[in-house]
């Protein structure tokens, strides 16, 4: 191992306890993304971590969400290109349930309600910067940071900030949790398509009047029949029909019926063909109609030659930390496949655990100092050369 990277490997698992402290801190401030109140809190002790990491931190409220934190280093270097840290603070899980699921530390695991997705990322990041700002190394792009506290429910509110930042920054980091047990990085991720489908008919008692009546659940069957069709494992294409309601009463013929459709793709062509394919979807049954709302949720994240790029320093970086570390597809979303579209981006950099958005949700601690030492180094990479995407 060469000079550089002993030495932020060595610092960081010095303090390796202020990491696992910080992030029983944060898993303790539950955060769930309905409840914006509940954000306060753990942007309030983020913004403190940021600021003793040389960073300006600066709340972006939001009018229906948790909002957002914006860092950037206390001293700007004029004209210096940028490059972006990026996660979310928010969690699947309500306000009480560390009373069912503690934040205990056991057997070197960490264990807690959004340990994985992704205060452990957040605190890998925090503690990069800070190493950087302890040991005076100067990256070539000056780093800023966005957290998010509404990325479990689409990034609904912080999307356009963060598609301008992609548009200004040379290169984005995403501190998502990494892939598998090996902690491998995500190179790619399905895109999600997201739809709400109501059929509409005309109601009629079932046994005096069934010929005056059309039914909405007959028609929304054959639908989802045929929206099945559309899955293709081959390349990647998921189709499920998650929810299912309607009707009246069983005696009735059902004038009404919605279900709620989840597509997953792997290439960007895809996406828009099914796209346009489930919104141009008609009735056939006699008497009703179809009215489809949604469409692309997230764009697949891909290997562009800027990703790539990114992908061979990681893989070159970890190998000088004495780190086996690969690289595969997520079927999940994230912020990463937004601001892939726009500038050269790395998804996968946070911590090492399982168990997302499961009750036996866990980091494993002592891979904590490793991914931060990672992450610092990526910070220091030479920049690729500009318009490389």
């Amino acid at each position: 191992m060469t000079a550089l990277p002993q030495t932020l490997l060595d610092h960081l698992r010095a303090r390796q306890h202020e990491m696992t402290a910080l992030l029983r801190d944060l898993a303790l401030l539950e955060s769930p993304s309905h409840e914006p109140a509940a954000q306060e809190p753990v942007f309030a002790r983020l913004a403190a971590e940021l600021a003793a990491s040389g960073m300006r931190a600066r709340r972006l409220p939001g009018k229906r969400t948790g909002g957002q934190l914006w860092a950037v280093p206390r001293e700007r270097r004029r004209g210096t290109p940028a490059q972006l840290l990026i996660g979310h603070c928010d969690t699947v899980w309500p306000v009480g349930t560390v009373e069912r699921m503690p934040v205990e530390v056991r057997d070197g695991r960490l264990s807690g309600p959004g340990v994985y997705d992704m205060k452990a990322g957040l605190v890998q990041g925090i503690f990069a910067l800070r190493a950087l700002h302890a040991l005076r190394l100067a990256p070539a792009a000056e780093p800023a940071f966005f957290i998010n506290s509404d990325e479990e429910i689409g990034s609904v509110e912080s999307l356009p900030r963060i598609e301008r930042l992609a548009r200004a920054v040379r290169r984005v980091f995403v501190l998502e949790p990494s892939l598998g047990p090996a902690g491998d990085l995500k190179t790619r991720r399905k895109g999600s398509l997201r739809f709400t489908l109501r059929a509409f008919g005309r109601a009629a008692h079932s046994g005096l009047d069934p010929e005056k009546g059309a039914s909405a659940i007959r028609e929304l069957a054959r639908v989802i029949q045929w929206l099945y069709t559309l899955a293709d494992p081959a390349r990647g294409i998921t189709v499920n029909v998650g929810v299912i309601a309607g009707g009246l009463r069983a005696n009735v013929v059902a004038p009404e019926a919605r279900a709620e459709l989840d597509v997953r793709v792997l290439a960007a062509e895809d996406a828009v063909r099914l796209e346009r394919q489930v919104l141009g979807l008609t009735a056939e049954t006699p008497g009703t109609r179809v009215e489809v709302l949604g469409g692309i949720d997230r764009p697949p994240l891909e290997p562009t030659p800027g990703n790539q790029i990114l992908t061979a320093s990681a893989l070159r970086r970890a190998g000088e930390l004495g780190i086996a570390l690969g690289e595969g597809t997520a079927g999940g979303a994230s912020d990463g496949s937004l601001t892939s579209r726009f500038t050269p981006t790395l998804d996968g950099l946070g911590a090492v655990g399982d168990g997302a958005h499961a009750m036996h949700e866990h980091v494993v601690l002592d891979r904590l100092p490793e991914r931060a030492a990672l992450l610092a180094l990526l910070l220091l990479e030479p920049l690729s050369p500009s318009g490389v995407r």
